[in-house]
């Protein structure tokens, strides 16, 4: 049986962005609600938080301590979406190290696991606070299993509708991790075009799918089968960590595609017999987005349901549509990766 696990703490309840605002602690309370009725077998862990030394490897330590000094100060904004207030700063820390613990568990015991961590982090840029995010979680967990665990090479894959700017910038320049995101074209945070491919050593590294608006299951099965799966095979990570939005799924209010419950089920499903097949570590799973309390709920349980290896009944139908959303990534990647070379 795959062990797995989901990481969560009482703190993360603590962190106030104010009222009426999307990212809330009511999206943590209604996930936890489902999982404990949910029939997967799991083990609930509570993270420690990551050090400061850890999240300076993604940030910088002015950044690290002016979040530290405004939590200290009772609070404020980083911007305009971006509250901190007196928890903020230890949560923040805790849901970093949510990812820091998940991947060296991932790689000395082959465990699997779900972060049920808030603030989230994909927005999170080196010097910046954005979009709700605080530290960038998925980027600290990448940079430690690089630098700390001996992992040679990391995918991360971004199924948030937002595309991932700050993991991104993180890790442009650098051919050890292959980002991977597909996102709402034109949308927040306005980056993520198909040929932002990465720079230098590292180009080739980044993939960024930009969806038009109403995309849903018969883009994922594309994708999939077609371009991420053969480049995934052909890059050979040693670690998967999924940054696991689901403000992409049919209904969310800050949404726009129109991802089903059981599109999750099934990414974290391949991505699970990913790893498998390539004796890779993970998939590990960090929360990002997805504001609809109830739908999140439901389908972090099916995430769940996949990481554990329970089939399901995917079978959209993949339309001419579907094949043309993925022609421009194809075209801007094709002269780095030849197992593109077939794709059309």
């Amino acid at each position: 049986m795959v062990a797995l696990s989901v990481y969560f703490h009482e703190r993360f309840l603590d962190h106030d962005t104010g009222a009426w605002h999307p990212e809330s602690s009511v999206r943590l309370v209604a996930a936890r609600r489902a999982l404990a009725s949910a029939d997967v077998p799991f083990e609930w862990r509570e993270p420690s938080p990551a050090t400061t030394a850890q999240v300076a490897r993604v940030h910088a330590p002015e950044y690290i301590q002016s979040v530290e000094r405004l939590a200290d100060r009772s609070g404020g904004a980083l911007d305009m979406d971006t509250h901190v207030s007196p928890a903020s700063y230890e949560a923040a820390l805790l849901a970093a190290g949510a990812g820091v613990e998940a991947v060296k568990r991932a790689v000395s015991v082959g465990e699997r696991a779900f972060l049920l961590v808030r603030p989230p982090g994909h927005h999170a840029v080196r010097s910046r606070g954005m979009g709700f995010c605080i530290f960038n979680n998925v980027a600290v967990a990448a940079a430690y299993a690089r630098a700390e665990l001996g992992v040679e090479r990391v995918l991360i894959f971004d199924w948030d509708v937002h595309h991932g700017n700050g993991t991104q910038d993180a890790f442009y320049q650098d051919p050890t991790v292959l980002y991977a995101s597909m996102h709402l074209r034109n949308h927040y945070p306005g980056t993520g075009a198909a040929f932002e491919v990465g720079a230098g050593p590292g180009k080739g590294f980044t993939m960024n799918v930009p969806l038009s608006h109403g995309a849903g299951d018969g883009l994922v099965k594309h994708l999939f089968e077609a371009v991420l799966e053969p480049m995934a095979r052909e890059f050979r990570p040693g670690l998967v960590l999924i940054s696991s939005g689901y403000d992409s799924q049919q209904g969310d209010p800050l949404g726009g595609l129109r991802l089903s419950a059981d599109a999750f089920h099934w990414m974290a499903l391949r991505f699970a017999q990913m790893a498998d097949e390539l004796e890779a570590a993970g998939p590990v799973c960090f929360l990002e987005g997805g504001y609809e309390p109830e739908l999140l709920a439901g389908s972090v349980v099916r995430t769940l349901e996949g990481l554990a290896g329970r089939v399901v009944n995917f079978i959209p139908e993949v339309s001419d549509s579907d094949h043309a959303e993925v022609t421009s990534t194809v075209n801007a990647l094709r002269e780095h990766w030849s197992v593109l070379d077939e794709v059309h």
